[in-house]
């Protein structure tokens, strides 16, 4: 299922690189879904992308953590882990941008796109079940996942509040924060098994 998504998203997302009406019709703009009832740009919003870099990072990162994922689900959940991986990231995706919308919905000069905040979400169910396992910055520095996810979002709240760099950080947090919550509300015991983790560090 990983691979599908990634493969949907790279099609899309390089369709609407030379079609700027598919792009405008696909982006999340709240103005336009309060206004105009256009409900679906919660989720296709996710499959396009600003540029060639944000799209090649956001399908690394997705196929990465995705596939490990989506395995854990299987072995966790049974029959149920694939359905339930689609709602993670599906789930993900409207999440991310839920406070988006509520911020903006009068705003029509506001847009977002990318999948981030449901990569987001991907990323902090891994950590879930791997809070020690290492997590490479740039390839080279191996980071515990848990420590990588407090950084992060850390680093998503301070520059929602600074602005600035036409990035929506608090996708990215909320995406985060959902992937991790969605999980461990599927099966409630993973809450013992994180902690437990914690407390057996494995390096």
């Amino acid at each position: 299922m990983t691979l599908y998504i990634v493969i949907l998203t790279a099609l899309i997302s390089i369709s609407a690189f030379s079609n700027q009406n598919v792009m405008g019709k696909m982006l999340f703009n709240p103005y336009m879904v309060a206004k105009k009832n256009e409900w679906y740009r919660f989720i296709s919003n996710g499959f396009i992308h600003a540029d060639w870099l944000h799209l090649i990072i956001n399908i690394f990162v997705l196929y990465s953590f995705g596939t490990q994922v989506e395995h854990t689900y299987s072995a966790v959940f049974g029959s149920m882990g694939t359905f339930y991986f689609i709602m993670l990231y599906v789930g993900g995706l409207i999440i991310a941008v839920a406070p988006t919308y509520k911020k903006n919905k009068e705003n029509p000069y506001y847009n977002s796109l990318g999948a981030s905040g449901a990569v987001s979400g991907i990323v902090f169910a891994y950590i879930l079940f791997y809070p020690w396992q290492k997590i490479y910055l740039y390839a080279l520095i191996g980071i515990p996942a848990v420590l990588a996810g407090i950084a992060y979002l850390a680093y998503s709240q301070y520059m929602n509040k600074k602005g600035g760099d036409n990035v929506n950080h608090d996708a990215h947090f909320w995406g985060a924060v959902y992937g991790f919550l969605f999980t461990m509300v599927l099966k409630p015991s993973l809450f013992s098994y994180f902690f437990q983790q914690l407390l057996n560090p494995q390096f």
